[in-house]
C-alpha cells in the first residue's frame, strides 16, 4: 500500500521555519563563536523544543516552530563536525534543557 503524499502545509511551515531559524543560528553564531556558540544555540533551543511540547497542541505550529525554526536554530552537525569540550556536554546539556522545558510548562 503506497504512503499518501505529505500534506503541503506541513512541508511549507518546516521550510520556512527552518530558514528563519537557520539564520537566527548564523547570527548567534557571530555574536558567540566557537564551541561556546553552538553550545549556547543546542541548550537554548533544546530547552525551547519542551516548553514548545508542553504548552502547544496544534500539529500545524509544533511543525512551524518545533521542526522549523527551532529545527534549523540547533546545530548538531556542527557541533560535531570538530572535537571540543562541547562534543561531550551539548547532548548532556541539550536533554536535560528539553527535560527542563518540557517541566516548567506542566
Amino acid at each position: 500500500m503506497p504512503n499518501p503524499p505529505p500534506d503541503l502545509r506541513f512541508v511549507a511551515l518546516v521550510s520556512l521555519g527552518g530558514g528563519l531559524g537557520g539564520v537566527a543560528r548564523y547570527g548567534l553564531s557571530v555574536v558567540v563563536p566557537g564551541a561556546w556558540g553552538l553550545f549556547l544555540i543546542n541548550v537554548v533551543g533544546s530547552f525551547l523544543i519542551g516548553v514548545l511540547m508542553g504548552t502547544v497542541p496544534r500539529p500545524l505550529v509544533r511543525a512551524f516552530f518545533g521542526v522549523g525554526v527551532l529545527g534549523g536554530f540547533t546545530t548538531f552537525s556542527s557541533y560535531a563536525a570538530s572535537w571540543s569540550w562541547a562534543l561531550v556536554a551539548t547532548p548532556v546539556c541539550a536533554v536535560v534543557a528539553a527535560f527542563l522545558g518540557l517541566r516548567v510548562t506542566r
